[in-house]
């Protein structure tokens, strides 16, 4: 009801909002809360069985007929926005239309022994996607076929609903900073009251708990953004990049930079040489064998060091160097879009490769100049540590929350990545996986994880129509969509531990699959 009523969703975003706080408040005062949120998904809990599917017959533009030529109609082809092609870059050319979205891949079945060989029987059996990935008896489908199974109407924006899906992430972040202002004026006071280092403590476990909260609604700003980038917020496309410009700056995200390399990794999910984000190190390089390395010696504590390293570090690691990306792009920043040795750094080159992009990296820089600005002078007026606990603490539980998604939404023991020998858009796109982030998150965070192939599929399906979209690609293509019901914490501890890197499949050009180094 809340994604067709996007009015009742504002007052649900905020109830909960103040619902998780009072809740929190309760609990650290001593007083049990006792409640529950109902477990159940859109779909239910189950893990789709891959099965043989009758695909539709071939359109005409499968059976010979020549791309189109123009912007417009490449644009159409691939359900982008021009804007979204624009920001693509010259990467879009008419042959990757024709042999990455339309053109059926051949599938090979890799020899199962040495499936189970690298990713180990207890991967296959009782984790990840239970081998469902790895399973390409059935010829992928194209493209052109899964949009056409997609409901048209999922495709239509809805400037109303969208700017009140936008307003009420505002208004319920906005709430949990004002709680943040009175906790800073209030705590220390309050603290000076207890004995020794009790007040410390609780004013530390208040300012977590504070982080935790506020940190995890704002995510549900930062995914409106992340929808402007898409071109699927609005048909005013002023209105659009000005939302999606000022809820990323104030998340210090340089919000046309970002949607550059964003689509990039739209194009490339899962692309082992061209992919942006969440790249795997390859064994037998310095750095997979590094990690493979690091695991064995720190054995049992390499969760928690994995966890760190993406979900703490990861963020800034990316936005400032590019970690984790491709090998095509190398290292390169957010911010600097003609690197340090202007256009002869071919990586710098090549993700930002026209003036074009490289003038709305510059832009971009504006908003967080602005943000910092703003930081600075608050800072003046209070103090640092409130800017940096009112502020900082939740803006790196934003950032913990976008790489978690990304992370865990392309990632796990049996899912494969691919070279260039075996890579199409679409192969790409359905090897995402959607999962069971609860009731709560996907309010808050407007199903980003629960819808995460449908908009891997078209990107500029607005988020209240994602679900929709969601039932008809898995009802359409069952043995292709992947839903994995295990429960988050236990995928994260999951992918944390055991996905470290990869190695090329045997029996296939260019298949890879993770590493199975539990000796």
């Amino acid at each position: 009801l809340p994604r067709h009523c996007p009015w009742l969703h504002v007052f649900l975003m905020v109830a909960t909002t103040f619902r998780m706080v009072l809740a929190a408040a309760c609990v650290l005062s001593g007083h049990h809360v006792a409640h529950a949120y109902s477990s159940s998904t859109r779909f239910g809990s189950r893990v789709t069985t891959r099965m043989s599917t009758t695909l539709p017959p071939p359109s005409t533009s499968q059976t010979g007929a020549s791309p189109l030529p123009s912007a417009a109609a490449k644009a159409r082809e691939l359900a982008w926005s021009v804007d979204e092609l624009a920001a693509a870059g010259p990467v879009v050319h008419s042959d990757f239309i024709e042999n990455h979205a339309l053109a059926r891949p051949v599938e090979r079945s890799p020899d199962p022994a040495k499936v189970v060989e690298l990713v180990g029987a207890a991967a296959l059996g009782n984790d990840g996607m239970k081998g469902l990935a790895m399973q390409n008896h059935v010829p992928l489908p194209t493209k052109q076929e899964v949009l056409q199974a997609i409901p048209k109407e999922c495709f239509k924006r809805n400037t109303l609903k969208s700017m009140a899906f936008a307003l009420g992430s505002t208004a319920a972040t906005a709430a949990c900073g004002l709680i943040g202002l009175k906790m800073a004026q209030t705590l220390p006071i309050l603290a000076a009251t207890l004995p020794g280092g009790l007040g410390l403590a609780s004013s530390a476990l208040l300012w977590m708990t504070y982080a935790a909260i506020t940190g995890t609604v704002a995510t549900g700003c930062w995914v409106v953004a992340h929808e402007c980038g898409h071109n699927a917020f609005s048909d005013n496309k002023l209105l659009q990049n000005t939302v999606g410009y000022v809820l990323h700056s104030a998340l210090l995200v340089p919000y046309f930079s970002w949607q550059r390399t964003h689509a990039v990794h739209h194009m490339n999910t899962n692309n082992i040489e061209t992919g942006e984000t969440h790249v795997p190190p390859l064994l037998g390089t310095p750095e997979g064998d590094a990690q493979v390395a690091a695991r064995r010696v720190l054995g049992k504590r390499w969760p928690a060091v994995s966890m760190f390293l993406h979900l703490v570090l990861g963020w800034p690691a990316y936005i400032l160097t590019g970690a984790t990306g491709g090998l095509k792009y190398g290292k390169t920043s957010h911010f600097m879009p003609w690197g340090h040795t202007g256009d002869k750094n071919p990586a710098f080159a090549k993700l930002f490769p026209t003036r074009f992009l490289k003038m709305r990296v510059l832009h971009s820089q504006w908003g967080i100049a602005v943000t910092l600005l703003g930081l600075a002078k608050w800072a003046q007026l209070t103090s640092v540590g409130t800017v940096l606990k009112v502020y900082g603490l939740p803006l790196m539980m934003v950032n913990v929350w976008l790489v978690l998604y990304t992370w865990l939404q392309h990632t796990d023991v049996d899912v494969p990545h691919y070279d260039s020998n075996e890579y199409s858009f679409i192969k790409g796109a359905l090897s995402t996986i959607d999962r069971p982030y609860g009731p709560v998150l996907n309010l808050l965070h407007h199903g980003i994880g629960r819808t995460h192939v449908a908009h891997h599929v078209a990107s500029n399906i607005p988020h209240y129509h994602a679900w929709r979209a969601t039932e008809a690609i898995e009802k359409a293509f069952p043995s292709h969509y992947l839903y994995d019901p295990t429960p988050i914490h236990r995928a994260l501890m999951r992918v944390a531990s055991k996905c470290v890197a990869v190695q090329k499949l045997p029996g296939t050009s260019g298949a890879y699959l993770w590493v199975n180094d539990d000796k």
